[in-house]
């Protein structure tokens, strides 16, 4: 019983963490253009191999 509490409370103080980031407006994550599962052979249809387009579409 007690680990089940204790996960609870870990989970909750995760869950603030992650609010306080956002009333901060801290950045948010971002995903890369395609990622590992874009190989190097393929281009992304978002930046069509530019990385800087990537960060413009973003905003």
């Amino acid at each position: 019983m007690a680990t089940l509490i204790g996960t609870f409370i870990l989970l909750l103080l995760v869950v603030a963490g992650m609010a306080i980031g956002v009333m901060f407006g801290r950045k948010p994550l971002k995903g890369s253009c395609g990622g590992l599962a874009n190989g190097s052979d393929s281009s992304c249809s978002v930046c069509g191999g530019n990385p800087a387009k990537c960060d413009e579409s973003a905003r």
